[in-house]
């Protein structure tokens, strides 16, 4: 066994290297730095998959892009029955639910914010950059802060269910979940009236796999330090 973690700085990669840590899993780190400018990972990533995006895990000769795919394989194989319900039951039906919620739902609205944001602070014509911030301004207002709202009131309510994700016991679902929700709190989606998001989120930067991720994998501006 040869795992390969190929980890770009601030990225969701970093929740790739806590699974492994949570798991207990010897893994190899390969480290990339992104633009400064662009924010963008840098071309030789492309080597590894043709994407050129993080996480990219390399087991053997097996190369797995897609943050879902690798926490669904590597608790599928290395979990021994720890980290996911059983399959064919409806907890796990809740996981896989959460493994594919926290990238086809969750983030498009951050990543949304993050572009919208840009757009409205950048550089332009003097007589083009009124108009760029009113439309940046008005669609944050009208679509992306709304859709926000939703989904962070959404997991606010679910977790009022459970402590956890799937139940009562943390999985890799809470690992999945853990970058949109970390983003949300670093950005200008604050948890300050949702509580129970807010007490989740200090349990697992509380963990010690989590800790111990943070020290292999660098410095990560949503780690809340």
């Amino acid at each position: 066994m040869a795992i390969v973690v190929h980890h770009l700085n601030n990225s969701r990669s970093q929740r790739v290297l806590w699974l492994l840590e949570e798991l207990g899993l010897d893994y190899d780190i390969v480290r990339y730095q992104r633009d400064p400018v662009t924010m963008l990972a840098p071309e030789s990533l492309r080597r590894i998959h043709p994407l050129g995006k993080s996480p990219v895990v390399t087991d053997d000769d097996l190369v797995l892009a897609e943050s879902g795919a690798i926490v669904d394989y590597l608790v599928d194989r290395y979990g021994n029955d720890r980290l996911a319900p059983s399959r064919g039951t409806p907890e796990y039906l809740r996981y896989n639910y959460w493994l594919h919620y926290a990238e086809g739902s969750a983030m498009p609205p951050l990543l949304l914010k993050l572009i919208f944001q840009r757009v409205g602070s950048a550089k332009a014509p003097f007589f083009v950059r009124p108009i760029a911030r009113a439309i940046a301004a008005k669609v944050t207002e009208s679509f992306i802060d709304p859709q926000l709202k939703l989904h962070l009131d959404y997991l606010e309510s679910e977790l009022g269910k459970h402590p956890w994700f799937v139940g009562e016991s943390f999985g890799g679902a809470d690992i999945q979940m853990s970058f949109p929700i970390e983003a949300a709190a670093a950005g200008r989606s604050p948890l300050t009236q949702r509580p129970r998001l807010t007490d989740w989120l200090n349990r697992i930067h509380a963990r010690p796999a989590y800790r111990r991720a943070l020290e292999r994998g660098g410095p990560y501006d949503f780690a809340g330090d």
